[in-house]
């Protein structure tokens, strides 16, 4: 069989390395430059690629065609590929083809990393031999190349799921939807969601699908949609018979028997990391997983780099890097986690935001605006008439200085940019990173805790 991968990421090369030790033929194909160190691998495994161009009729040629998540769906190949019905897979159906570890699969518009690497956290600590893959870590088809692990836990996105057959995860967690990405969905938020309901569309009635029933798109779709694997819901606002939701100042999840847990004991704060560690309790106790190792796990996860992420407290002021935050609707929750006066660094390339979301939190818990991007225009305008501290900046240096200047003791600074990276950094680990270093850079260390 000859297999083509277009893209030269941890995705496409995960892919290829699986495909060789399958023993095919394999051609992988990346428009762009390939890093040196994805170059060096497929030296080193004897992979034909090429660079910087697509062969079509290399291309047009394969039997079965695994496009990595990064290559958009519109561009002609693509359309070509289509044309022809070669098959065309994700990474993460092609690898799934040759594993049969059990699958515990997530996605959302917001909190799938955290969630993802939460339940990861949870297997790992009651001794699961347990792989984490999909968009975080390391390639799922590279581990099921070279690990053998009995469970993965694997971060989805849409662009994933809109190249599936066959994939069928034993445990899928739908966690939130909002409007994100539209653009490669016809700026259509109903087309966009079905995609992500796509996780469930193979599941048969001994898999598991947990959902948020607090989600109105999700509710919405699900009167139309046959969902036939076991649905077990999650809700922060309503008391439920079965599934996970809040009591008072607990987090409760009814599934056989009883798991509560008060709140300020877990180690992720925020009503959405509630309602993530209700989802993630509840893949827990599918798993047998005991009410005490769960407990344990909740209590000693450490938060995800570039989410909510707490650098340092410098003379009483906080610094919090949400540099994840690409949408307004995470930036949303992060708003809504401050307890503090925030000042709060938002900016960078927009991507058709509509900032009414967030425009209540804005007025009761943000002390003073600093934009950071090439063109602030858009977000000036809309907040000039709703805070009278706005500020401009263009670099990250600068917009630490400002905020610097601008915070007092007992307030927060949030790096939570509700865009995406792509004006001056590289992308939002590269903006997270240089805001941490920015923010400890020339503090003193005494006042730094």
């Amino acid at each position: 069989m000859k297999i083509v991968i277009l893209g030269a990421g941890e995705s496409g090369v995960g892919a290829a390395i699986l495909a060789k030790k399958k023993g095919m033929e394999v051609f992988l194909s990346d428009k762009g430059t390939i890093k040196d160190e994805y170059r060096k691998i497929l030296d080193e495994s004897g992979i034909e690629y090429e660079e910087g161009k697509h062969d079509e009729a290399q291309i047009l040629g394969a039997d079965w065609i695994v496009k990595s998540p990064g290559v958009p769906k519109k561009v002609e190949i693509i359309q070509k590929i289509h044309q022809k019905g070669i098959r065309l897979s994700s990474e993460i159906e092609f690898a799934s083809e040759f594993t049969n570890a059990k699958i515990i699969a997530i996605t959302g518009s917001n909190g799938k990393t955290t969630t993802t690497s939460l339940i990861y956290h949870i297997l790992k600590n009651d001794g699961f031999n347990v792989g984490l893959g999909g968009n975080i870590g390391k390639s799922f088809a590279r581990q099921v190349a070279e690990e053998n692990f009995d469970y993965y836990v694997l971060e989805v996105s849409s662009f994933q799921l809109d190249d599936i057959q066959n994939f069928r995860p034993y445990i899928s967690l739908l966690l939130n939807l909002s409007k994100d990405h539209l653009d490669q969905y016809n700026y259509n938020y109903e087309e966009y969601a079905l995609a992500k309901f796509r996780i469930a569309e193979n599941q048969e009635n001994d898999n598991f699908f947990i959902y948020n029933k607090d989600d109105e798109m999700s509710m919405n779709l699900l009167e139309k949609l046959e969902i036939k694997a076991k649905m077990i819901p999650f809700s922060t606002k309503i008391k439920l018979n079965e599934g996970g939701f809040v009591e008072g100042e607990s987090i409760d999840v009814k599934w056989e028997d009883e798991f509560i847990m008060k709140i300020d004991e877990l180690s992720l704060v925020g009503n959405h990391n509630v309602a993530n560690s209700l989802a993630a309790s509840i893949a827990g106790k599918l798993l047998n997983i005991s009410n005490e190792s769960i407990r344990h796990s909740l209590m000693n996860f450490h938060a995800v780099e570039h989410r909510l992420e707490k650098v340092a407290t410098i003379g009483g002021v906080n610094f919090i890097n949400d540099s994840k935050a690409t949408n307004v609707n995470a930036c949303y929750y992060a708003l809504e986690s401050m307890k503090q006066p925030t000042i709060w660094i938002v900016g960078g390339t927009d991507k058709g935001n509509d900032y009414t979301e967030i425009e209540d939190l804005v007025k009761k818990k943000v002390k003073a605006i600093v934009c950071l991007g090439i063109d602030n225009q858009k977000i000036i305008d809309f907040f000039k008439d709703k805070k009278e501290l706005i500020y401009s900046t263009s670099s990250m240096e600068q917009a630490v200085r400002v905020s610097k200047s601008l915070a007092e003791s007992g307030d927060t600074v949030l790096l939570s940019p509700c865009c995406a990276s792509f004006d001056l950094f590289k992308n939002y680990e590269d903006r997270g990173r240089q805001f941490k270093e920015e923010v400890l850079k020339s503090a003193d260390p005494k006042i730094i805790n």
